[in-house]
């Protein structure tokens, strides 16, 4: 039998296995090439990309080992891509869109190229990538300015169309897009490197229409989507059913923020999951609205993480799971409002979505983490007239979790970034970073500690740039889980001939920057799981050890008293101290917690007195 024609009918489980492994094989080796060959840091150190295959009638059946944030990304615009070029598509096709209004994107940095994939004249399947591009335009480098209010100033809107047409680029469109950019060079070379990135893909792809044909690569693709969903339903049966709810907080925008509430109610149903974020507050006039594509996104990922099986990156997984927002909220936002810097939005309804599941599948989840990746854009210009930019995430920390303590310069669970190299950024750009580690006594205590907060300080070795922020976690700390304490909040520090400034957590302009100045970003801690007095008294000895926290911090908040001379823990004082603690509120450790967060790093009254 030719295998270009047919497989049995039933399919059997070790083929299913081959073919997902396969396909996941392919999206993982789109995601190398474009790791590989991108030019700017944002993607080849900071990896902020995806990449994904699609069968014939676009749905997703595998994605790259990259960007949570990116998996409900694709559905909206392949729909798109199915709906205008099914019939019209041509081999060596290659379609580039950004817009979340028109196209079904989540913000204009985020540039999707979706390449066709034809096997005996037909299209049979879709390759894709998703890369975050360092400029597209707009009223500020980076194309992510916190104060625009429309998403006319955010950069250069493209709907759905052909880069590549039959193989041939279109070099009108190229020399737009390009134009467009202060960063020409990069955006010529991620482009480059995301059309090479869908050429690996479309090969892995044909060799798997060679082996089992059209047709049996359809039925197995199919399976692949029901087996997907048969995981799903299975996993969310096991969860008792009913309604759990959970709100939080963004600090809110500018130089007077006003808190912007996120309320979700997640339903449990039989085997069917509902997420419904009504009463979530309002679009905004700035840039942090997010496109229902992000939702969905953060949705999936969150639904994945609180069911704890191995499914499949195919789009069946997402049949058992509806997600719902108000048209016009900040979580499902209408045209034109801005959304370039959508990543805070999401990352705090991730958060929300975790304190939700929490109260369904307590063991499995932790205490909540930073918020997501603090971003930091510096920009300036060149002796000859060009831009020089970086757009730079700090990640992160985890909470702690029922058996271990938090993670510490690890990525958020909801992406899977990577901090920049501090000898690249200082071979390239005219910074200094003179500061970057762990900060002592930044983690929420608890029986497992929240994960230390990271700190980069940036030293502008140039006379002039700008400085853009967005960062949260200051007002609205992370929340501590089972009698753990909250992470330490995070901060904005521009030093200036000695005078110290705290800036806000995400300012509406940029900030003028001159030569000599320093730039210290500190995240947010980590929040700790249990009380701090459960915590093994070994555990407390060796973090002093380490300098994770100090000795004042471990009498004061984790009631372990320690023999300087001997550097060993003072049982009889230590028993004491924890049977005072067990007395006092959390609110009590709380401010002793601050304070010696406050003492550790330096900070002065006046600004700890604002946290």
């Amino acid at each position: 039998m030719n295998a270009h024609q047919t497989l049995p009918a039933t399919t059997d489980a070790i083929t299913l296995e081959i073919v997902k492994n396969a396909l996941g094989s392919i999206a993982d080796e789109m995601a190398l090439v474009v790791l590989r060959s991108a030019y700017s840091p944002i993607v080849r150190d900071s990896m902020d990309f995806s990449t994904a295959v699609f069968d014939r009638e676009g749905r997703v059946i595998a994605q790259g080992l990259t960007l949570p944030i990116h998996l409900g990304a694709f559905p909206a615009a392949m729909r798109n891509v199915v709906n205008r070029y099914r019939d019209a598509g041509k081999p060596g096709d290659v379609y580039i869109m950004n817009d979340p209004y028109t196209s079904g994107g989540m913000h204009l940095p985020d540039v999707y190229l979706i390449q066709p994939v034809f096997f005996d004249d037909r299209i049979e399947g879709y390759v894709a990538t998703i890369v975050h591009h360092t400029d597209v335009g707009g009223m500020a480098p980076g194309s992510m300015a916190i104060g625009a209010t429309e998403i006319f100033q955010e950069g250069l809107r493209i709907p759905l169309m052909k880069l590549v047409d039959g193989g041939k680029p279109n070099h009108t469109l190229l020399t737009l897009l390009e134009t467009n950019s202060r960063m020409p060079d990069q955006l010529r070379g991620d482009l480059r490197a995301q059309i090479a990135s869908c050429r690996a893909g479309s090969r892995g792809l044909t060799q798997l229409f060679e082996k089992y044909g059209a047709v049996g690569f359809a039925r197995l693709v199919d399976a692949l989507h029901d087996y997907a969903e048969r995981v799903t339903r299975q996993a969310i049966r096991a969860m008792p059913d009913g309604e759990y709810r959970y709100e939080d907080f963004i600090d809110g925008l500018g130089d007077e923020p006003e808190p912007i509430a996120f309320r979700v109610k997640v339903t449990i149903a039989g085997d069917e999951v509902s997420i419904d974020w009504a009463g979530t507050d309002g679009q905004v006039a700035g840039a942090i609205n997010g496109p229902f594509a992000t939702t969905q996104s953060v949705a999936y990922a969150a639904v994945r993480c609180a069911i704890g099986v191995d499914v499949p990156n195919c789009e069946g997984f997402s049949r058992a799971v509806s997600v719902l927002a108000e048209r016009g909220s900040i979580v499902n936002p209408v045209e034109p409002a801005a959304c370039a810097a959508r990543g805070i939005m999401a990352y705090r309804m991730f958060d929300v979505l975790q304190g939700a599941f929490a109260q369904v599948v307590p063991d499995a989840i932790p205490a909540l983490g930073e918020g997501g990746p603090s971003v930091i854009s510096i920009s300036g210009r060149t002796r000859d007239g060009g831009n020089w930019l970086i757009t730079d995430g700090i990640l992160g920390s985890w909470g702690g979790g029922g058996r271990n303590d938090g993670s510490e310069g690890i990525a958020n669970p909801l992406g899977n970034l990577s901090n920049q190299p501090v000898e690249l950024i200082e071979a390239r750009l005219p910074l200094k970073i003179s500061h970057y580690g762990f900060v002592t006594d930044s983690g929420g205590a608890g029986k497992h500690r929240g994960g230390l907060a990271m700190r980069r300080t940036y030293q502008l070795m140039a006379d002039h740039a700008s400085l853009g922020l967005r960062s949260d976690r200051r007002a609205h700390r992370p929340t501590g889980s089972n009698g753990g304490l909250d992470g330490s909040p995070s901060l904005n520090v521009l030093s200036r001939d000695g005078v110290s400034t705290l800036l806000p957590s995400m300012p509406s302009s940029v900030t003028a920057l001159t030569r000599g100045d320093a730039v210290c970003h500190i995240a947010a801690g980590g929040a700790g799981y249990g009380h701090p007095w459960e915590r093994d008294a070994q555990a407390v000895l060796d973090d002093v050890l380490d300098e994770r926290i100090s000795e004042r911090m471990a009498a004061d908040v984790y009631g372990v008293l320690i023999d300087r001379q001997s550097a060993c823990i003072d049982a009889a004082a230590t028993e004491t101290a924890r049977a005072q603690l067990r007395t006092l509120s959390n609110e009590t450790l709380r401010e002793r917690q601050d304070r010696e967060f406050s003492r550790s790093n330096g900070i002065c009254a006046a600004v700890a007195d604002r946290l």
